[in-house]
């Protein structure tokens, strides 16, 4: 079938030629939309994709490259963690249990140690509660406190959190560049239990990823496309977006494409155009077993 001619998505381009991705058939079933792309396409098959071998954390640095030293749901518990030499740290969000203001603290003092990275660029994750300020309005009113610890902070503690973020680059629904590369953040991700950052699959998600600016190099989301390291085993689910997925295929494009989200999922792989790294340190037990993913990347000459 052609690609054209599939059910992949509906995809027009608009007058000033922006590719408009619009929502899947399959949206609200992942695990569907993976297996009829795939019977019908090949689309996560190779030579469409590969699993890639991350850089050894020893390996030297080519010339005229930028190192990233990709990390994802750490969950508070950085200590352990052997980190790698670098240029630029990126962290695909969950960095602490519940967003706390003093787990915030507490990770931006390891970020400020001795970690050796020019650049070090943060987004949240489902469990920066606090970072959601809808989540943390409507948390407040309920009778029923499901996060007991949080819904007891008082809004002035919470509602400049991101500030607590001085020893790094806090993204969220933004861009920033360095070393010549744009990189562009977001929390977002499918409904998960009620946590922060979630929305329902389908329209509410492609607003956010519409948000994306084309052109963007290095896409840092918390939770995984569709077909990419979103496998969960305990469920036989896939649990990427599919809405995700079309964006990063059909119209950005990135290099590298980071996020965590899907503790099973750690690892790497690539599809000829972007490599995606899932970077979660912790396991499925939450345990920080998993090393940092290293990846090197030419730096634009224009730098």
């Amino acid at each position: 079938m052609a690609f054209a001619q599939s059910h992949i998505m509906a995809a027009r381009r608009h007058q000033h030629s922006r590719l408009i991705i619009e929502v899947d058939e399959y949206s609200s079933n992942p695990t569907q939309a993976f297996t009829f792309y795939n019977i019908n396409q090949g689309r996560f098959q190779p030579p469409h994709v590969q699993m890639v071998d991350p850089v050894p954390h020893d390996a030297p640095k080519p010339p005229g490259y930028t190192r990233f030293v990709c990390i994802s749901d750490t969950h508070s518990r950085t200590d352990p963690i052997q980190m790698p030499y670098g240029d630029v740290l990126i962290h695909a969000g969950d960095f602490t249990e519940l967003g706390l203001p003093s787990e915030v603290k507490k990770f931006n003092e390891w970020l400020g140690g001795s970690l050796p990275y020019e650049y070090k660029i943060v987004i949240a994750g489902n469990h920066e509660l606090t970072f959601d300020q809808e989540f943390m309005a409507d948390l407040i009113k309920q009778d029923f406190y499901y996060f007991p610890s949080v819904s007891k902070l008082k809004p002035e503690s919470y509602e400049n959190v991101q500030s607590l973020l001085t020893n790094c680059i806090y993204l969220q629904d933004s861009e920033v560049t360095v070393r010549g590369f744009r990189i562009y953040g977001s929390p977002w991700q499918p409904w998960f239990y009620g946590w922060g950052f979630n929305l329902p699959r389908g329209q509410a998600l492609l607003e956010k990823w519409n948000l994306i600016p084309d052109g963007i190099d290095i896409l840092i989301t918390h939770g995984p496309p569709l077909g990419f390291l979103d496998w969960v085993p305990k469920k036989m689910q896939r649990v990427g977006c599919v809405e995700l997925l079309n964006t990063v295929q059909r119209r950005i494009q990135p290099r590298l494409h980071v996020f965590g989200h899907i503790h099973e999922g750690y690892g790497v792989m690539a599809d000829g155009t972007t490599t995606y790294v899932n970077a979660s340190v912790c396991t499925v037990n939450y345990q920080p077993l998993n090393p940092p993913i290293v990846i090197d990347l030419p730096t634009p000459r224009n730098t």
